[in-house]
């Protein structure tokens, strides 16, 4: 089923694969943030994904506490390293988000002829949350993410009425679980990782919307 545009977007054009990024700067009230780079540095957690992904659907009693941490390694691309638990480990990926165009807009490159991922800033205060819109192909996922496991009512709130502006139900958002506490563990300073092994790296570019 082809993914519903932006609200008050004009109409999509014929072909089928009309890209989000050219969505959103079709004009209308939504459009992305142009937050400067090194404002998004610094330590998130992920706190829901809305997605019509079936194996997200299938597993979604899996989910685990996610935590990423941002840096600028050339004061424009974004290198994001996921730590999330995975078979009693804690796993890293990492990836490597190139800046667009414009302000606000980014590109993981695929890797062996595969799609890239583009990557909005849809809204941000910087200092307590981000909501970001992914798309690969014609998959579009919006993600939420806080400087801490939790946010406010009013946040989710603003989270809730993008994912539906989007296409998106309810059925179809996931909550990140905040229990454990392994994801608040200060990895800039290497501690273990209670009750689990040392981290594994994974390729750059691993990982899903």
């Amino acid at each position: 089923m082809p993914q519903a545009p932006l609200p008050h977007s004009p109409p999509a054009p014929a072909c089928p694969c009309a890209r989000l990024l050219s969505v959103l700067l079709c004009g209308g009230p939504v459009r992305p943030c142009h937050p400067c780079a090194m404002q998004l540095a610094g330590r998130w957690f992920l706190v829901s994904m809305a997605s019509r992904c079936s194996y997200l659907a299938e597993h979604s009693h899996q989910l685990e506490a996610t935590a990423v941490t941002v840096t600028i390694p050339d004061g424009q691309s974004l290198a994001i390293s996921t730590f999330r638990k995975l078979d009693g480990m804690c796993w890293e990926i990492k990836q490597r988000y190139l800046p667009a165009q414009a302000h606000g807009r980014f590109l993981l490159k695929g890797e062996g002829g595969l799609a890239g991922v583009d990557m909005v800033v849809g809204e941000t205060d910087h200092s307590s949350y981000a909501i970001l819109y992914y798309q690969k192909g014609q998959s579009i996922s919006v993600k939420l993410y806080g400087r801490t496991s939790q946010v406010s009512d009013a946040i989710m709130d603003k989270f809730e009425q993008r994912v539906r502006a989007v296409g998106l139900s309810e059925d179809m958002t996931y909550y990140f679980p905040t229990y454990g506490g392994w994801h608040t563990v200060p990895w800039e300073q290497r501690a273990p990782v209670e009750g689990a092994a040392p981290r594994r790296g994974l390729a750059v570019g691993a990982g899903a919307l």
